[in-house]
């Protein structure tokens, strides 16, 4: 990493801080503020389902530990000072909660609490000096690319998929790299597991049997008439969403359908919608059994068990509670910090220009990815930058988003699915192609994210011909298409050229 980029990443993390202790001074002296819905909700309804986020958001110190620690060792830190963060300042309110028999849910990654509260308790919690908001948890759908009706399936498979082979990663595989020794994870409507595509390519899979710990979580816990139910033990796709991005990311059936960019990787996956429907504590919930994963049961967390990329193919609009300045941003962070690259799509409200709108690809943490076709042209549906609130370009690389060829349930293919969430599992893989190549990579996010962005390929067209936040097409990076459609193949040759990388 570059010394220029790495004091802006220090002074973000400063940022984060002056905005906690901030926020802190401010509940000492006033007590909680309460979102106007969830006093509606709980008036109206008797009840209603909220997160308190405490008070205590600061960044947990990992000293002694030098900033070239091992990453593992850094994460194992990490995730021992947010679990004692998180052990002291939840302390009071879970036993006042336990007390009233109000059933919680208790997060370290983002210190706050979910519980469905009584209204005669939002008021008792809006008095606390140790909780700054309490946010609705609300369920709102989540605009998910789905099956265009119009195009019937296909009949014919394509072997290589068409935006594979576009980012040169047969090419990369051709040097002997695939992805093996990297793990990459989901974040979507969960999978089915058992797909010809993504069987072999599990982790929970050893070729004869299959053990879900570790590598399966279900953050859908109180859904009604869900096909995978609640909870699942094992995984489940309720919508299809879900396969398709894996096997974008990872799938290969050995055979004729090609569809991942890293059919050597092992992959796993958290559910954290119900059918498209979203929470922030289903986000948050997935968020942290990623940096620590657990067993079926939740428990006997293990950060050397994390996945290296998450691939995250949805979005938190503002109905749920999420705004750029939300709870979710310090989980993301977390994740960051821990090691592990955060690859979002850019959402599909494009073409406008400021059509980025909605967290995790609001965030500074996020590598945000827009959408192209099969001629390198700019997707129309694809959203472009400025964010406000932030300095960065965005997106930050394109990648093939239109009509992309994939695995769907039930043991079936398809190629009738358009959006960023296709364009970001093919960045998920081709990160995970870089680290197989270069095992050093692995732990560093932000070393990847600057190699994808330098060796993106200027190819791509805007059809529009916008001028979104000042940066014309003509201008590289520019806030339509980014740093370019990402090419795999000139990254990984690209690699020991980078600034401050020692092999």
């Amino acid at each position: 990493m570059s010394s220029s980029l790495r004091e802006m990443h220090t002074m973000r993390a400063w940022r984060r801080l002056l905005i906690a202790l901030l926020a802190c001074a401010a509940t000492a002296a006033h007590g909680a503020s309460v979102d106007p819905r969830v006093s509606a909700q709980a008036r109206a309804a008797g009840d209603a389902d909220a997160l308190l986020v405490m008070s205590d958001q600061s960044v947990p110190s990992l000293a002694p530990l030098g900033s070239n620690a091992e990453y593992h060792v850094r994460r194992r830190a990490l995730v021992d000072a947010l679990r004692a963060r998180a052990d002291a300042s939840q302390r009071d309110l879970r036993v006042w909660l336990d007390a009233r028999g109000i059933a919680h849910r208790d997060f370290w990654i983002a210190n706050a609490i979910q519980a469905r509260l009584p209204a005669a308790a939002v008021v008792e919690i809006a008095a606390r000096h140790d909780v700054l908001r309490v946010d609705a948890n609300s369920i709102i759908a989540v605009s998910l690319p789905g099956a265009d009706a119009a195009r019937p399936a296909p009949n014919v498979v394509q072997s290589v998929a068409w935006g594979v082979a576009k980012i040169q990663a047969p090419a990369v595989w051709a040097l002997g790299f695939t992805g093996q020794g990297v793990v990459i994870a989901g974040e979507d409507t969960g999978y089915q597991w058992d797909h010809p595509a993504l069987q072999a390519h599990y982790r929970g899979w050893n070729g004869s049997s299959a053990d879900h710990n570790y590598n399966w979580h279900d953050a859908i816990h109180d859904a009604v008439g869900n096909p995978c139910g609640n909870s699942a033990p094992a995984p489940c796709d309720d919508d299809g969403h879900g396969t398709h991005t894996a096997g974008t990311f990872a799938g290969d059936d050995g055979g004729a359908n090609q569809t991942g960019v890293a059919p050597g990787a092992k992959w796993v996956g958290c559910r954290n919608m119900d059918q498209g429907n979203g929470t922030p504590a289903r986000y948050i919930e997935c968020m942290q059994w990623m940096l620590a994963p657990t067993d079926l049961a939740g428990n006997n967390a293990d950060p050397d068990l994390a996945p290296d990329v998450i691939s995250n193919s949805w979005s938190c609009p503002p109905e749920e509670g999420c705004t750029p300045a939300d709870i979710l941003q310090s989980a993301v962070a977390n994740l960051v910090n821990g090691g592990i690259l955060y690859v979002v799509a850019a959402q599909n409200s494009g073409s406008a220009c400021s059509t980025i709108l909605d967290p995790p690809g609001t965030y500074d943490e996020s590598f945000v990815i827009g959408a192209t076709s099969s001629s390198d042209a700019l997707a129309s549906f694809s959203s472009r930058g400025p964010v406000a609130g932030s300095l960065l370009i965005r997106p930050d690389v394109s990648a093939p988003g239109v009509s992309i060829y994939s695995s769907v349930p039930t043991n079936s293919y398809s190629s009738n699915f358009s959006g960023t969430s296709m364009a970001t599992p093919h960045v998920a893989g081709a990160a995970a192609l870089l680290m197989s190549a270069y095992p050093k990579l692995k732990g560093r996010p932000h070393a990847i994210m600057d190699i994808l962005r330098a060796t993106a390929t200027h190819a791509v067209t805007d059809p529009v011909l916008q001028t979104c936040g000042g940066t014309p097409i003509t201008t590289w990076p520019n806030n339509m298409v980014g740093y370019g459609r990402i090419d795999v193949l000139a990254a990984y040759h690209d690699v020991i050229f980078m600034d401050g990388f020692d092999g």
